[in-house]
């Protein structure tokens, strides 16, 4: 059995997630340009041959890659979402959620920059191609603010539905916060100067969805 990041082994048979879980590592070091096939064989301890019988080459490596950082982005903001302690009025209950979804989707990016460039990085086919994307309500992390954006909007008296194309511009507003913390003017921001932009970034995402 061979060794992969974080301890773990694979057998006979479950080699195309330990391939996975190496170029994850990968991606977590460098982003998706870190992530070839050759180096994930090379960690698990398989030859190139092996892992090519697993992937047709780096771009579908990439999207498996693509789809293992969502997942764990969808996760993040969901763990932030449950440390939102109870309110007994839904509307404030509403926004608290909508909020901490967007804070652990902006946490996530800061933390693991990597795999968060990852999650939305184009994957390409050997033939140069880009890889099918799956439909945008498919993206967990997109659905989670469109589940919280209909709760908020419900809480209304009376009831209303979002405005249109709420949840996009939601994320939107958080992914390009995301993106100028990493790789923009804001990426030397000191961390409480962050944290306050942060706030107020979120407090205009849950105040538009009241603006209606």
């Amino acid at each position: 059995m061979a060794a992969i990041p974080g301890g773990k082994s694979y057998h006979h048979g479950d080699l195309r997630n330990a391939l996975i879980c190496a170029a994850v590592a990968l991606a977590g070091e460098g982003g998706p340009e870190r992530v070839v096939l050759r180096e994930a064989a090379r960690r698990v301890g398989v030859s190139p041959t092996a892992a090519y019988r697993h992937f047709e080459g780096r771009g579908e490596l990439l999207a498996a890659v693509r789809d293992h950082a969502r997942r764990a982005l969808a996760d993040s903001m969901e763990r932030a979402a449950a440390r939102v302690p109870g309110a007994d009025d839904p509307a404030l209950a509403a926004e608290a959620r909508l909020a901490a979804l967007c804070r652990g989707y902006v946490a996530f990016a800061v933390e693991q920059p990597g795999l968060y460039r990852s999650a939305f990085g184009t994957a390409r086919t050997e033939t140069g191609d880009p890889d099918p994307e799956a439909p945008v309500g498919e993206v967990r992390a997109f659905t989670l603010l469109t589940d919280a954006l209909t709760a908020l909007g419900a809480t209304a008296r009376p009831p209303r539905a979002a405005r249109p194309a709420a949840d996009a511009a939601a994320w939107s507003a958080v992914h390009g916060l995301s993106l100028l913390l990493l790789e923009g003017p804001l990426r030397r921001l000191p961390a409480q100067r962050r944290d306050d932009v942060v706030d107020s970034t979120l407090a205009m995402v849950v105040s538009g969805t009241r603006a209606h």
